[in-house]
């Protein structure tokens, strides 16, 4: 966490800071562990106070900031970031204040709590380098059926465990690749090679319903409540969550099986047996 939605939901909730010019930048001393930040701080500073925005975009996992001058700030969240326009729930978190002027909203910040986050100011040439297409798969809300099955049709690996490589198709994490299987009724083992192609169909569609609903529901906010949206608000699409950590309770699509948990690269996945049923190998 957080995810594609939850990104793009950041996204959309600052888009209100194009065509502001940041005034000035501030880093806020704080004794707990420092955020990667890049390049160094007076370097960051130098350019980009002073700019123009001149878009708000986003890149798998990662928002951006695109400057007049060519450069973007690059957001990695990770698991506790949030991009801000309203007041943070602490002061001892914000990492990073961007003061604007020339536009609707007055500064923005970036709030990190366990300090994993990551911002990068790139050229357009680092930015090539770091998230070209030798480095990022196709975003998942606009990869295609026929390119989802040319990325990974030939992989042995468990499609689940596929869903997670960033090179293969940017955006999906653990929660959606769960969800988006159970939409597609596809068994989280079962092996790439082995999908049919109307499967290779299926997924793509239930990839994107899945990533749009929750975008509309303004993403995910779960027990833990470290995902907020740019008001510091709270997400609704963990509402509509129909296996991911509901291990032991009836199958909400079908009501005859129970959520599963099991573990595939370290990580938990939850499926149902009987929506979601392993193929049986001759």
């Amino acid at each position: 966490m957080p995810e594609l939605p939850e990104v793009e939901t950041m996204r959309r909730g600052i888009a209100a800071i194009v065509g502001s010019r940041i005034r000035d930048l501030r880093r806020p001393r704080s004794r707990l562990r420092p955020i990667q930040i890049t390049p160094r701080s007076s370097d960051f500073r130098r350019r980009v106070v002073g700019k123009k925005i001149a878009g708000v975009g986003r890149v798998g996992k990662r928002v951006l900031v695109q400057l007049d001058s060519g450069d973007s700030i690059v957001f990695e969240p990770r698991m506790t970031g949030r991009i801000l326009l309203a007041e943070p729930p602490d002061t001892e978190h914000v990492r990073l204040i961007f003061d604007l002027s020339g536009g609707p909203v007055r500064q923005f910040l970036f709030w990190n709590l366990r300090g994993l986050g990551v911002v990068r100011l790139v050229s357009p040439r680092q930015f090539a380098r770091l998230f070209g297409p030798d480095k990022l798969g196709p975003d998942a809300l606009d990869i295609s059926a026929d390119a989802l099955h040319e990325r990974l049709g030939t992989s042995r690996r468990a499609i689940k465990v596929a869903l997670l490589d960033q090179r293969a198709v940017a955006g999906i994490g653990n929660l959606y690749a769960a969800e988006i299987l159970h939409r597609a009724r596809l068994h989280p083992e079962l092996r790439c090679d082995q999908l049919r192609p109307k499967e290779w169909k299926k997924l793509q569609a239930a990839m994107r319903e899945v990533l749009d609903e929750a975008i509309r529901c303004q993403g995910s906010t779960l027990s833990d409540g470290t995902y907020r949206n740019a008001r510091n608000e709270a997400g609704g699409y963990q509402h509509r969550h129909r296996v991911y950590q509901r291990a032991g309770q009836k199958c909400l699509e079908c009501g005859r099986g129970k959520i599963v948990r099991i573990v595939q690269a370290q990580r938990s996945t939850f499926f149902c047996p009987s929506c979601q049923r392993r193929r049986v190998r001759h």
